[in-house]
C-alpha cells in the first residue's frame, strides 16, 4: 500500500485506532473514528502526537466543524467506490469549513476517481497498489483534464472564467 500526496509517495506516519483500543503512548500521530473522537476528544486534544479524525459514510463533517484547528489530518473511507458521500464531505470540509490540513481518500480508492476526488478537496490518497504503480496511476489521472467547466475547490480556472480573461485580453 502507498500513500501518494502532492505527486510524492510518502510514508505512513499515521496510526488508525479502532474506537475502543489503547492509544498508544509517546508522540505518535493517531486516527480515530468519529465518535471516539467526540466521546475522548479532551484527553485527545493533550497528546503531544497529532491526531485525526476517520469519518465513513453517515458521519457529519459538521460535527468536528469547531475543532478542525485541533486536527492535522482528516481521512474519509470509501467503502465502496459507488458511495460518493466522500466526495461532499470533502468539499464541505474545505468550501464551508476552510480544513487545511491534509484530507487523505482510504478504502476503495480508484485511478478512475482520483481527479474528481482532488478538485473536491482531496489532497493524499491510500492506495493498494506498490508506490510506483500509486504515483503512476496518481499523476496519469490529474493529467487527465486541463479546463474544467464546473468551479470546485482546486481553484483551478473553468473555462468560462477562461474565456471571461481571454475577452478582457488577460490571456493569450
Amino acid at each position: 500500500m502507498a500513500i501518494v500526496k502532492h505527486d510524492t509517495v510518502i510514508d505512513n506516519d499515521w496510526i488508525t485506532l479502532d474506537a475502543e483500543g489503547d492509544l498508544p503512548a509517546g508522540d505518535v500521530n493517531i486516527i480515530v473514528p468519529l465518535d471516539r473522537w467526540k466521546a475522548e476528544q479532551d484527553s485527545l486534544k493533550g497528546r503531544n502526537g497529532g491526531v485525526g479524525v476517520l469519518l465513513v459514510p453517515g458521519d457529519a463533517p459538521e460535527d468536528i466543524a469547531a475543532d478542525l484547528d485541533r486536527l492535522a489530518l482528516i481521512a474519509i473511507r470509501f467503502p465502496a467506490y459507488t458511495d460518493g458521500r466522500g466526495y461532499s464531505y470533502a468539499r464541505v470540509l474545505r468550501e464551508r469549513y476552510g480544513f487545511a490540513g491534509e484530507i487523505r481518500a482510504v478504502g476503495d480508492v480508484l485511478r478512475d476517481q482520483i481527479l474528481n476526488m482532488h478538485r473536491c478537496g482531496f489532497d493524499a490518497f491510500d492506495l493498494k497498489d506498490d508506490a510506483d504503480t500509486a504515483l503512476a496511476k496518481v499523476r496519469a489521472a490529474m493529467a487527465e483534464m486541463t479546463v474544467y467547466y464546473q468551479p470546485t475547490g482546486d481553484g483551478r480556472a473553468t473555462a468560462g472564467s477562461l474565456r471571461e480573461r481571454r475577452r478582457a485580453g488577460q490571456v493569450g
